[in-house]
Protein backbone atom coordinates (compact mmCIF):
# COMPACT_ATOMS: atom_id res chain seq x y z
CA UNK A 1 0.00 0.00 0.00
CA UNK A 2 0.98 3.52 -0.93
CA UNK A 3 -0.32 7.07 0.29
CA UNK A 4 -0.10 10.55 -0.75
CA UNK A 5 -1.36 14.44 0.04
CA UNK A 6 -4.08 15.28 -2.55
CA UNK A 7 -1.89 16.45 -4.92
CA UNK A 8 -1.24 13.22 -5.97
CA UNK A 9 2.68 12.97 -6.66
CA UNK A 10 4.76 12.29 -3.58
CA UNK A 11 3.69 8.89 -2.44
CA UNK A 12 5.03 7.08 0.48
CA UNK A 13 5.47 3.50 1.08
CA UNK A 14 3.77 1.65 3.38
CA UNK A 15 5.14 -1.36 4.69
CA UNK A 16 2.97 -1.98 8.27
CA UNK A 17 0.12 -1.42 9.73
CA UNK A 18 1.67 1.42 11.77
CA UNK A 19 2.47 3.89 8.72
CA UNK A 20 -1.02 3.63 7.83
CA UNK A 21 -2.17 4.75 11.10
CA UNK A 22 0.66 7.37 11.37
CA UNK A 23 -0.73 8.68 7.67
CA UNK A 24 -4.70 8.95 8.66
CA UNK A 25 -3.64 10.72 12.13
CA UNK A 26 -1.24 13.05 9.92
CA UNK A 27 -4.13 13.37 7.83
CA UNK A 28 -6.93 14.01 10.01
CA UNK A 29 -4.65 16.73 12.05
CA UNK A 30 -4.57 18.41 8.80
CA UNK A 31 -7.95 18.24 7.84
CA UNK A 32 -7.20 16.81 4.32
CA UNK A 33 -7.94 14.11 1.75
CA UNK A 34 -5.44 10.85 1.95
CA UNK A 35 -5.09 9.05 -1.03
CA UNK A 36 -4.27 5.50 -1.01
CA UNK A 37 -3.14 3.16 -3.65
CA UNK A 38 -4.16 -0.82 -2.80
CA UNK A 39 -2.70 -4.00 -4.19
CA UNK A 40 -4.96 -6.63 -4.60
CA UNK A 41 -4.29 -9.79 -3.31
CA UNK A 42 -5.01 -11.51 -6.20
CA UNK A 43 -2.48 -10.07 -8.68
CA UNK A 44 -4.82 -7.22 -10.20
CA UNK A 45 -3.31 -4.32 -10.57
CA UNK A 46 -3.21 -1.23 -7.87
CA UNK A 47 -6.51 0.73 -7.46
CA UNK A 48 -6.61 4.45 -6.15
CA UNK A 49 -8.75 4.98 -3.24
CA UNK A 50 -9.22 8.46 -1.71
CA UNK A 51 -9.95 8.93 1.88
CA UNK A 52 -11.70 11.98 2.70
CA UNK A 53 -10.69 13.55 6.14
CA UNK A 54 -11.37 16.99 5.10
CA UNK A 55 -14.84 17.46 7.30
CA UNK A 56 -12.38 15.94 10.33
CA UNK A 57 -12.79 18.15 13.58
CA UNK A 58 -8.77 18.39 14.54
CA UNK A 59 -10.55 18.28 18.34
CA UNK A 60 -11.61 14.68 17.40
CA UNK A 61 -8.61 13.81 16.73
CA UNK A 62 -6.95 11.99 19.86
CA UNK A 63 -5.63 8.50 20.74
CA UNK A 64 -8.29 6.75 19.54
CA UNK A 65 -9.58 8.12 16.40
CA UNK A 66 -8.63 6.02 13.93
CA UNK A 67 -10.09 3.19 15.50
CA UNK A 68 -13.51 5.42 16.06
CA UNK A 69 -13.11 6.07 12.06
CA UNK A 70 -13.21 1.98 11.66
CA UNK A 71 -9.57 1.73 10.70
CA UNK A 72 -8.04 -0.03 13.20
CA UNK A 73 -8.56 -3.22 13.34
CA UNK A 74 -6.88 -6.15 11.11
CA UNK A 75 -9.88 -7.97 8.98
CA UNK A 76 -10.01 -11.88 9.90
CA UNK A 77 -11.34 -14.42 7.37
CA UNK A 78 -14.45 -15.58 9.35
CA UNK A 79 -13.56 -18.80 10.33
CA UNK A 80 -14.28 -20.43 13.63
CA UNK A 81 -11.35 -21.32 15.87
CA UNK A 82 -11.31 -23.86 19.04
CA UNK A 83 -15.34 -24.56 20.18
CA UNK A 84 -15.41 -25.36 23.74
CA UNK A 85 -17.04 -28.10 24.75
CA UNK A 86 -20.36 -28.08 25.92
CA UNK A 87 -20.76 -24.12 25.23
CA UNK A 88 -23.61 -22.99 23.28
CA UNK A 89 -21.68 -23.12 19.91
CA UNK A 90 -21.07 -26.76 20.46
CA UNK A 91 -24.60 -27.87 21.66
CA UNK A 92 -25.58 -25.99 18.23
CA UNK A 93 -23.40 -28.08 16.28
CA UNK A 94 -21.01 -25.44 15.03
CA UNK A 95 -17.47 -27.29 14.81
CA UNK A 96 -14.00 -25.81 14.23
CA UNK A 97 -12.85 -24.43 11.07
CA UNK A 98 -16.72 -23.58 9.92
CA UNK A 99 -16.63 -20.37 7.56
CA UNK A 100 -19.71 -17.96 8.85
CA UNK A 101 -21.60 -17.09 5.96
CA UNK A 102 -24.01 -15.24 7.39
CA UNK A 103 -25.98 -14.17 11.19
CA UNK A 104 -29.18 -13.72 10.75
CA UNK A 105 -29.47 -12.50 7.33
CA UNK A 106 -26.45 -10.30 7.40
CA UNK A 107 -23.12 -11.14 5.12
CA UNK A 108 -20.04 -11.62 7.65
CA UNK A 109 -17.05 -10.75 5.97
CA UNK A 110 -15.00 -10.47 9.18
CA UNK A 111 -14.59 -12.21 12.49
CA UNK A 112 -15.04 -8.94 14.21
CA UNK A 113 -18.70 -8.84 13.38
CA UNK A 114 -19.35 -12.13 14.89
CA UNK A 115 -18.17 -10.91 18.60
CA UNK A 116 -20.44 -7.88 17.93
CA UNK A 117 -23.58 -9.89 16.84
CA UNK A 118 -23.44 -12.69 19.87
CA UNK A 119 -23.00 -9.54 22.57
CA UNK A 120 -25.92 -7.75 21.27
CA UNK A 121 -28.05 -11.12 21.18
CA UNK A 122 -27.35 -11.03 24.92
CA UNK A 123 -28.25 -7.67 25.52
CA UNK A 124 -31.49 -6.59 27.38
CA UNK A 125 -34.23 -5.30 25.15
CA UNK A 126 -35.98 -3.02 27.17
CA UNK A 127 -35.75 -1.50 30.50
CA UNK A 128 -38.32 -4.16 31.55
CA UNK A 129 -36.47 -6.72 30.20
CA UNK A 130 -35.62 -9.67 33.06
CA UNK A 131 -32.21 -9.88 34.01
CA UNK A 132 -32.60 -13.73 33.86
CA UNK A 133 -34.12 -13.91 30.79
CA UNK A 134 -32.56 -16.10 27.82
CA UNK A 135 -30.58 -14.73 24.94
CA UNK A 136 -32.31 -14.46 21.66
CA UNK A 137 -31.97 -16.90 19.31
CA UNK A 138 -29.81 -16.69 16.48
CA UNK A 139 -29.55 -18.21 12.88
CA UNK A 140 -26.27 -19.00 11.92
CA UNK A 141 -25.64 -20.10 7.74
CA UNK A 142 -22.32 -21.43 8.21
CA UNK A 143 -19.81 -23.33 5.25
CA UNK A 144 -18.21 -27.01 6.11
CA UNK A 145 -16.54 -29.13 3.79
CA UNK A 146 -18.40 -27.63 1.14
CA UNK A 147 -21.80 -27.79 2.42
CA UNK A 148 -23.45 -25.12 3.40
CA UNK A 149 -25.64 -25.58 6.71
CA UNK A 150 -28.27 -23.80 8.78
CA UNK A 151 -28.01 -23.61 12.34
CA UNK A 152 -29.66 -21.91 15.46
CA UNK A 153 -27.17 -20.65 17.75
CA UNK A 154 -28.92 -19.65 21.27
CA UNK A 155 -25.74 -17.37 23.47
CA UNK A 156 -25.76 -17.41 26.98
CA UNK A 157 -25.82 -14.50 29.41
CA UNK A 158 -22.86 -12.88 30.97
CA UNK A 159 -23.54 -9.93 33.00
CA UNK A 160 -20.35 -7.06 33.02
CA UNK A 161 -21.23 -4.54 35.25
CA UNK A 162 -24.60 -3.17 34.40
CA UNK A 163 -24.77 -4.83 31.07
CA UNK A 164 -25.81 -7.87 29.67
CA UNK A 165 -23.81 -10.33 26.84
CA UNK A 166 -24.06 -12.91 24.97
CA UNK A 167 -21.60 -15.65 24.59
CA UNK A 168 -21.02 -18.38 22.48
CA UNK A 169 -17.89 -20.13 23.62
CA UNK A 170 -15.73 -20.21 20.30
CA UNK A 171 -12.78 -18.34 19.33
CA UNK A 172 -14.10 -16.52 15.97
CA UNK A 173 -11.06 -15.79 13.26
CA UNK A 174 -7.63 -16.81 12.05
CA UNK A 175 -4.40 -14.93 12.68
CA UNK A 176 -4.55 -12.33 9.84
CA UNK A 177 -1.16 -13.13 7.98
CA UNK A 178 2.08 -11.11 9.18
CA UNK A 179 4.96 -10.10 6.82
CA UNK A 180 8.13 -9.58 8.88
CA UNK A 181 9.58 -5.72 7.33
CA UNK A 182 13.18 -5.55 8.34
CA UNK A 183 15.45 -2.32 7.32
CA UNK A 184 19.43 -2.29 7.14
CA UNK A 185 21.59 -0.45 9.71
CA UNK A 186 21.59 2.62 7.99
CA UNK A 187 18.20 2.76 6.84
CA UNK A 188 16.84 2.03 10.20
CA UNK A 189 19.16 4.93 11.48
CA UNK A 190 17.84 7.21 8.92
CA UNK A 191 13.86 6.15 9.76
CA UNK A 192 14.18 6.12 13.50
CA UNK A 193 15.51 9.87 13.02
CA UNK A 194 12.51 11.19 10.72
CA UNK A 195 10.15 9.02 13.29
CA UNK A 196 11.31 10.86 16.31
CA UNK A 197 11.13 14.27 14.37
CA UNK A 198 7.62 13.29 13.65
CA UNK A 199 6.61 12.63 16.62
CA UNK A 200 8.29 15.46 18.27
CA UNK A 201 6.20 18.28 15.55
CA UNK A 202 3.15 16.04 15.84
CA UNK A 203 3.97 16.68 19.63
CA UNK A 204 4.19 20.36 19.52
CA UNK A 205 1.40 20.86 17.32
CA UNK A 206 -0.96 18.82 19.64
CA UNK A 207 -0.32 20.93 22.87
CA UNK A 208 -0.48 24.26 20.94
CA UNK A 209 -3.85 23.01 19.35
CA UNK A 210 -4.78 22.27 23.08
CA UNK A 211 -3.67 26.02 24.24
CA UNK A 212 -6.13 27.35 21.63
CA UNK A 213 -8.72 24.96 21.62
CA UNK A 214 -8.32 23.38 18.06
CA UNK A 215 -7.45 20.00 19.79
CA UNK A 216 -9.63 18.08 22.40
CA UNK A 217 -7.40 18.42 26.22
CA UNK A 218 -8.51 14.86 26.79
CA UNK A 219 -5.24 13.93 25.03
CA UNK A 220 -3.32 14.63 27.73
CA UNK A 221 -3.10 11.56 29.69
CA UNK A 222 -1.17 10.71 32.79
CA UNK A 223 0.41 7.38 34.17
CA UNK A 224 -2.67 5.27 34.40
CA UNK A 225 -3.59 5.77 30.92
CA UNK A 226 0.37 5.09 30.28
CA UNK A 227 0.44 2.13 32.67
CA UNK A 228 -2.49 0.95 31.20
CA UNK A 229 -1.33 1.14 27.50
CA UNK A 230 2.09 -0.28 28.27
CA UNK A 231 0.25 -3.51 29.51
CA UNK A 232 -1.29 -3.82 26.14
CA UNK A 233 1.39 -3.29 24.11
CA UNK A 234 3.46 -6.16 26.36
CA UNK A 235 -0.01 -8.36 25.35
CA UNK A 236 1.40 -7.86 21.29
CA UNK A 237 4.87 -8.68 21.45
CA UNK A 238 8.10 -6.97 22.95
CA UNK A 239 8.14 -4.73 19.26
CA UNK A 240 4.68 -3.77 20.35
CA UNK A 241 6.18 -2.81 23.81
CA UNK A 242 9.55 -0.96 22.54
CA UNK A 243 7.62 1.03 20.04
CA UNK A 244 5.09 2.30 22.97
CA UNK A 245 8.55 3.05 25.41
CA UNK A 246 10.14 5.19 22.28
CA UNK A 247 6.69 6.93 21.90
CA UNK A 248 6.32 7.83 25.20
CA UNK A 249 10.29 9.18 25.74
CA UNK A 250 10.22 10.97 22.84
CA UNK A 251 6.66 13.06 24.40
CA UNK A 252 8.23 13.24 27.39
CA UNK A 253 11.49 14.31 26.18
CA UNK A 254 9.47 17.32 24.02
CA UNK A 255 7.43 18.34 27.07
CA UNK A 256 10.96 18.54 29.32
CA UNK A 257 11.81 21.28 26.82
CA UNK A 258 8.97 23.47 26.87
CA UNK A 259 10.27 26.94 28.19
CA UNK A 260 8.71 26.24 31.47
CA UNK A 261 10.25 26.78 34.95
CA UNK A 262 11.08 23.63 36.67
CA UNK A 263 11.69 21.79 33.68
CA UNK A 264 14.87 21.44 31.66
CA UNK A 265 13.68 24.14 28.99
CA UNK A 266 13.11 26.86 31.66
CA UNK A 267 16.86 26.62 32.42
CA UNK A 268 17.62 26.91 29.05
CA UNK A 269 15.03 29.94 28.80
CA UNK A 270 17.25 31.39 31.73
CA UNK A 271 20.37 30.73 30.11
CA UNK A 272 19.41 32.53 26.81
CA UNK A 273 18.30 35.40 28.41
CA UNK A 274 22.06 35.73 30.09
CA UNK A 275 23.35 35.35 27.27
CA UNK A 276 21.38 38.41 25.80
CA UNK A 277 21.50 40.59 28.19
CA UNK A 278 24.68 39.66 29.93
CA UNK A 279 23.22 39.51 33.30
CA UNK A 280 21.42 36.87 35.04
CA UNK A 281 17.66 36.62 36.07
CA UNK A 282 17.19 38.12 40.11
CA UNK A 283 16.63 36.06 42.50
CA UNK A 284 12.95 37.97 43.10
CA UNK A 285 12.24 36.94 39.48
CA UNK A 286 13.54 33.21 39.62
CA UNK A 287 11.35 32.85 42.45
CA UNK A 288 8.17 34.24 40.97
CA UNK A 289 8.85 32.22 37.97
CA UNK A 290 9.27 29.32 39.78
CA UNK A 291 5.85 29.60 41.39
CA UNK A 292 4.15 29.90 38.66
CA UNK A 293 5.99 26.58 36.85
CA UNK A 294 4.98 24.79 39.52
CA UNK A 295 1.31 25.95 39.44
CA UNK A 296 1.47 25.20 35.68
CA UNK A 297 2.63 21.66 36.15
CA UNK A 298 0.46 20.72 38.93
CA UNK A 299 -2.84 21.95 36.94
CA UNK A 300 -1.41 19.86 33.57
CA UNK A 301 -0.57 16.72 36.26
CA UNK A 302 -4.44 17.13 37.94
CA UNK A 303 -5.86 17.37 34.34
CA UNK A 304 -3.93 14.56 33.35
CA UNK A 305 -5.16 12.15 36.07
CA UNK A 306 -8.50 13.27 35.70
CA UNK A 307 -8.61 12.10 32.02
CA UNK A 308 -6.85 9.20 33.50
CA UNK A 309 -9.73 8.17 36.04
CA UNK A 310 -12.66 9.04 33.30
CA UNK A 311 -11.29 7.99 30.69
CA UNK A 312 -11.02 4.34 32.72
CA UNK A 313 -14.78 4.46 33.90
CA UNK A 314 -15.53 5.58 30.61
CA UNK A 315 -16.92 8.23 30.68
CA UNK A 316 -14.83 9.94 27.94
Amino acid sequence: MRASSTDGQNWTELRSVGDFRWQVTQAAMQATRLQLQVAAADGRSPRTVQLDLSQVDPRDVDAGFVKKAGLAGLASEPVLGEVKAGGPADKAGLRSGDQVLSIDGKAIVDAGEIVGLVRAAGASTGASADANSPARAMRWQVERAGARLDLEVTPRVVQEGEQRLGRIDVRPGRAPAMVTVQHGPWDALTLGVERTWDLSVLTLKMIGRMLIGEASIKNLSGPLTIADYAGQSVQQGLPYYLGFLALVSVSLGVLNLLPLPMLDGGHLMYYIFEGITGRAVSEQWLARLQRGGVAVLLMMMSLALFNDVTRLLGLH
